[in-house]
């Protein structure tokens, strides 16, 4: 089980982070080169984030099922008893309530949140978190 940024996803914001670094390369106005340019190197990082997380969130199976998580520094691993709470929450943005996956684990004696929405996953985090709490195998009071 994986979930991730969907691959065309990635591609059309290299190839809009290309289109505007060469609209910045054959402007003639600074100050439009300086803005184009820097949303350029926006997208660019942005699909480059992309692509280095991918698979951005997996769940190993077997007799000890693993979360994985994978980070701008690498991968991250979480056993079931370090999973706190997993939960869907519901958060404003522009307007509308969009669903987010929120998982409460414990790293290294400190506890941390990790928030996916649909663009890290791919799908709906209300199916993730469902998928997730049956591979899992977590318990009642971690859930919810």
């Amino acid at each position: 089980m994986a979930w991730t940024t969907p691959t065309p996803a990635l591609v059309a914001v290299t190839v809009g982070g290309v289109a505007l670094a060469v609209a910045a390369v054959l402007s003639t106005d600074a100050p439009s080169r300086l803005l184009v340019g820097l949303a350029a190197v926006g997208l660019l990082a942005l699909a480059g984030l992309g692509f280095r997380q991918r698979p951005r969130l997996s769940v190993q199976s077997g007799a000890q099922p693993r979360l994985m998580v994978r980070t701008l520094t690498g991968a991250d691993e979480y056993a079931p008893d370090q999973i706190l709470r997993a939960r869907v929450v519901g958060y404003r943005r522009l307007g509308r309530k969009t669903p987010m996956l929120e998982l409460d684990v414990e790293r290294d004696g400190a506890e941390r949140l990790l928030i996916f929405g649909r663009w890290d996953l791919g799908v709906n985090p209300e199916v993730v978190y469902h998928e997730l709490v049956a591979a899992l195998r977590l318990s009642e009071d971690k859930t919810r």
